[in-house]
């Protein structure tokens, strides 16, 4: 504890060093990063939990000389013998922030070990600036008390492959995290990345940091959102050239077949999360050839797919997900694709001259014809579509649909529009016993929708009804819209949105759900999904506003709209 000797500002500095060591020595990663992203969960949020691990905190104090820095680390049950390294980032920082010289600032770090709740090697993060007494930095120290600047969370990647780097960038801006900062530390060899926390995060850290072993520079540049040689000075010093980062680009064809082939072969199936199988042994089970089967594996770790050991390979929490009996298994969508859409993909230069989907123009059909033709593929479609619904997980929790549940008088019914296999409609009925529901879909899914909806607790609650657009049912509470207007373009969304204003009371509400574009160049899923409903479908992502346009069109107004996982959300109309 501090002595009665200590200034304010020394106890201040070592109230804070006490008060995160606390914090790291309690937190599990899993909980930790949903707290830090909150729209994460279920199988994202494993997949990102599996890939890196809480590792540290960090705290910035201002000790006015070595000895007393030692002491503080001491008084908080921490190891005064830690070693100093110069801090490159943090000091660059403080230079910027308070349009000071380097040559002022004489930032160290150090990392205090300690141990996680399950004995996990852990550490305090701290960075020293001396400030002796009277020093024309106390403002500079009595500022950044107040601001916490440098407080952040750390995650150290556990693979730091830049295939799986840059995914874990992605996720982290999926979820709103932004850029804010970064630097290579040539005194340790690692390259770290910082983001401002989402709004709407859980914990009093707004700053995160994820740290990679190894110079990432190419990775740091495109995460700072600097392209050139003149903007990127680090490219100067043996930063790959944009050749190399072309043909990273190239390569994700390659991606997208191993993924598909270890699905294929059901590779997750033949092996274990915590126990390693060999090559051989693996070939045996999956009837593969050895030598190939290892050059697979080989990259499938590159990617975190699969751990590779001593003892051979085992799966990781991104690669039980395609285990086709795994809660929330995406081996189906890993099979279309790899499968059906791959093949589309490689007429997109046809599509972007024409505006012809290039499905249809290698199938000579649009996709929903060629797959009702096709009853093991259209089979494939609809599992897949009920592989990614857990990403709408927080949705049956919408006001809409808690007030709907909760109202007096007769039960209240939701109408699921072309809700496939019912996968979203159960998730929906399950959790509000006091609704009902009715399924609008093609007969050739009905069968399945009712199998699907019988196993659940919502089956005697629900109805099905055969038909297409057209044939929505009147006199519903709550329609729901998922994932279907993005299949077409703006004439035929109107037609489908005229449908569902015909059908639904003054009272009742619609739901759409969507992954919205964004209105800057920021990295967004919806940017992908956009190419890719150009190419296989005819249809589009849209902005928010937009959805706005198309609804006011049809008589309907958009009242709001709330986040979902992965670039989705709800959006809520009424009628006008």
């Amino acid at each position: 504890m501090p002595t009665a000797t200590m200034t304010a500002a020394a106890v201040d500095d070592a109230g804070r060093l006490s008060a995160t060591a606390a914090f790291v020595r309690e937190q599990d990663t899993c909980d930790l990063l949903s707290r830090v992203l909150p729209g994460l969960g279920g199988p994202e949020l494993r997949a990102l939990a599996d890939q890196c691990r809480f590792a540290h905190a960090a705290v910035l104090v201002f000790p006015p000389d070595e000895d007393a820095l030692r002491s503080e680390l001491a008084a908080c049950g921490l190891p005064a013998d830690a070693p100093a390294r110069p801090s490159v980032v943090v000091r660059e920082r403080l230079a910027a922030r308070h349009r000071r010289d380097l040559a002022d600032l004489d930032v160290r770090i150090l990392r205090p070990e300690v141990r996680g709740p399950a004995g996990e090697h852990r550490a305090v993060e701290v960075f020293a600036l001396t400030v002796p007494p009277g020093s024309g930095l106390s403002p500079i120290a009595a500022d950044e008390r107040r601001r916490e600047h440098e407080a952040h969370l750390a995650f150290d990647v556990v693979r730091p492959d830049p295939l799986v780097l840059r995914g874990l960038l992605a996720s982290f801006a999926w979820q709103g995290a932004t850029a804010d900062g970064g630097g290579y530390n040539l005194h340790e060899d690692g390259t770290v990345f910082y983001f401002t926390a989402p709004a709407d995060t859980k914990t009093a850290y707004r700053r995160v940091e994820l740290y990679a072993s190894g110079d990432h520079r190419d990775v740091l540049a495109e995460h700072l959102g600097r392209h050139d040689g003149a903007a990127n000075p680090a490219r100067q010093q043996g930063e790959p050239q944009p050749a190399e980062t072309l043909l990273r680009l190239l390569t994700g064809a390659w991606t997208t077949q191993a993924l598909a082939a270890c699905a294929q072969l059901r590779l997750p199936e033949a092996m274990d999360r915590h126990t390693a199988t060999g090559t051989a042994e693996l070939a045996r089970t999956v009837g593969a050839h050895p030598e190939s089967l290892a050059t697979l594996l080989r990259y499938l770790a590159m990617l975190g797919v699969v751990r590779d050991g001593p003892d051979g390979f085992r799966l990781t929490g991104v690669g039980a997900l395609l285990d086709a009996q795994a809660p929330g298994s995406m081996r189906p969508l890993a099979l279309m694709y790899g499968g059906p859409f791959y093949q589309s993909f490689a007429h997109l230069a046809h599509t972007v001259r024409s505006g012809q989907p290039g499905f249809e123009h290698l199938y000579g059909e649009n996709h929903f014809d060629h797959f009702a033709r096709d009853p093991e593929l259209a089979a494939l479609f609809d599992q897949s579509m009920a592989s990614s619904a857990p990403i709408f997980t927080p949705l049956p929790a919408h006001p809409v649909l808690t007030a709907a549940a909760t109202a007096p008088g007769r039960p209240r019914t939701v109408v699921d529009i072309a809700g496939g296999t019912g996968e979203l409609l159960a998730r929906i009925l399950t959790a509000h016993p006091a609704l009902r529901g009715i399924l609008l879909e093609r007969p050739q899914v009905i069968a399945a929708a009712r199998t699907r909806l019988a196993a659940t607790p919502a089956g005697g609650r629900c109805g099905f009804r055969a038909g297409d657009f057209a044939d929505v049912p009147p006199g519903g509470d709550v329609y729901v819209l998922s994932r279907v207007l993005h299949d077409w373009d703006d004439d035929r969304c109107r037609s489908i949105l005229r449908h569902c204003a015909d059908a639904m009371p003054g009272h009742a509400d619609l739901l759409i759900v969507e992954r919205l574009l964004p209105t800057d160049a920021g990295a967004s899923l919806a940017t992908a999904w956009d190419l890719h409903m150009m190419c296989n479908t005819g249809g589009r992502e849209r902005t928010a506003g937009h959805y706005a346009r198309l609804l006011d069109d049809c008589g309907l107004t958009l009242v709001g709209h709330t986040p979902l996982a992965l670039g989705a959300h709800t959006l809520h109309a009424r009628r006008t």
